[in-house]
């Protein structure tokens, strides 16, 4: 994505929030020490971005070990019954949906350390509580606060992200939400394992014992990675005087893509006006129904090998560090050669391919190959659509708005996926992993779709400035300031 470089005067020292002013009435370019901005980029790479994937580790393993408690008694003790467990999970997801919009909007009014602090805190309470529930109203209760709590947390990251990293580097620091989805796939299983073997301590069962230590664990390691998490990029702690400056300097540079300082609403109506939001949110819902079926079936397939509960845990990780290496090589590229599209398209291939492998046969064998297969596109897709539509929207106010609507749209296939693999249909799940194989061959044409849309106005624009046009009379990204990336 192209971006024409704004005119500032380097003397100015009023506060960010007049950027726009600034801009409007200098006369020299920004130019900043590429060496100095690598520099104050290191540093988030240093503090921000692995305390990123810590979080988002420790909230996966919170919210995915209900299914692990389960096997410990969890229905039982609390006198679950029919679809109970099921309305549970459906209950939380819509919570999810609700509230990925509004910790977004936080972030942008109160900060990240806040906002993503304050997420933490009610989630991390959550989680103890879900240990002393005895009764099906106190889980949903229990649950749908947790998943409100962290609804917006992969989000919130990654609209931190676009505000501190250039665009083309982006995905490397967006992708640590898949990253953290392989780990707690991989290894959630052998911790709750784990703690099985426990049994029950001082009169609690071991499910309960699940959730305790997961608060433990979860409220020192998250409570220590909060103090590292900056307000905004050009006030983080961390940062020396001079690299506070770079970082100033450097939202200046990037007024067309950031906006004002404080939130405008007239990016509200731009941003659910866009036909891009909707169309990239309709994909991402197409194809996560695949991604939030995969855990399902995944661990399905390998007690059909007639494993032990144990080695079914072992069995998975390989599928997982397969799915952690393609999503890292494939973002990897993406960010290097500036284009999203082509690789998110690329990817729907392997993932209708495994599916559709899953349901030709009923070798368990041949399914387990078909996961291997499955994998090296299904994590890429969400990481690349998040990144996609987090840097390609501005300013920062419509991004706000644009990025966690599309979020939530795709949200929804978790509710959709809940219904798609009842237990009566297990081992197979011929009509889940159809449908799954199907959405997503449905998402690779809406993605292709938007690689059209952003390329038509690409050249629109392109049009326009060679005709002498300084302006198209759009704002933000609509704009002729900045070029989409494709």
């Amino acid at each position: 994505m192209e971006t024409k470089t704004p005119v500032v005067d380097l003397d100015v020292k009023s506060p960010v929030n007049d950027c726009a002013s600034e801009v409007a009435g200098s006369a020299t370019v920004i130019d900043i020490d590429p060496v100095k901005e690598a520099a104050a980029r290191r540093k988030f790479d240093m503090y921000v971005v692995p305390v990123s994937f810590i979080f988002l580790v420790l909230s996966s393993l919170d919210r995915n070990n209900l299914g692990n408690a389960r096997v410990f008694g969890f229905d039982q003790d609390i006198g679950l019954h029919g679809g109970q467990f099921g309305n549970i999970n459906t209950l939380s997801s819509v919570c999810t949906i609700i509230f990925e919009l509004p910790w977004v909007l936080a972030v942008r009014r109160f900060g990240a350390n806040k906002a993503i602090g304050t997420a933490f805190v009610i989630w991390s309470a959550s989680t103890l509580g879900t240990a002393f529930i005895h009764t099906y109203g106190q889980a949903i209760a229990c649950r749908m606060i947790l998943n409100a709590a962290e609804a917006g947390l992969a989000q919130s990251f990654a609209y931190l992200f676009s505000t501190i990293y250039p665009r083309e580097l982006a995905g490397k620091r967006i992708m640590t939400t898949n990253l953290a989805q392989c780990v707690s796939g991989a290894f959630g299983g052998l911790f709750a394992y784990a703690v099985q073997t426990m049994g029950s301590k001082n009169g609690l069962a071991a499910w309960r014992w699940l959730f305790i230590i997961e608060f433990l664990i979860t409220i020192f390691i998250c409570g220590i990675g909060w103090i590292f998490i900056p307000k905004t990029a050009e006030s983080a702690w961390f940062l020396n005087a001079e690299e506070k400056e770079t970082m100033r300097l450097k939202k200046l540079r990037d007024i067309a893509l950031r906006g004002a300082e404080r939130f405008e609403r007239k990016w509200i109506k731009i941003a659910l006006m866009d036909p891009f939001v909707w169309l990239l949110g309709i994909a991402f819902f197409t194809s996560s129904v695949a991604i939030n079926g995969f855990g399902v079936f995944l661990p399905t397939i390998i007690s059909g090998l007639g494993y032990a509960s144990l080695r079914v845990n072992y069995m998975t990780i390989p599928v997982y560090i397969l799915g952690a290496v393609s999503l890292v090589t494939q973002v990897y590229f993406s960010d290097r050669l500036r284009k999203r599209g082509v690789f998110i398209v690329g990817c729907c291939v392997p993932v209708a391919v495994g599916y559709l492998l899953c349901v030709g046969t009923a070798n368990p064998h041949a399914d387990y190959a078909g996961m291997f297969i499955l994998v090296l596109g299904l994590y890429p897709i969400s990481t690349l659509a998040v990144t996609w539509i987090s840097t390609n929207l501005s300013p920062d106010s419509k991004r706000a708005i644009g990025m966690p609507l599309a979020y939530s749209i795709a949200n929804v296939s978790a509710v959709v996926s809940s219904q798609l693999y009842p237990n009566q249909q297990g081992p197979r799940y011929i009509q889940g992993n159809a449908i799954s194989a199907g959405l997503t061959v449905v998402a690779g044409f809406l993605y292709g779709a938007c690689w059209l849309l952003l390329r038509r106005r690409n050249i629109n624009k392109r049009k326009l400035i060679a005709e002498g046009a300084t302006t198209n009379g759009l704002e933000g990204d609509r704009s002729l300031e900045t070029m989409y990336i494709l």
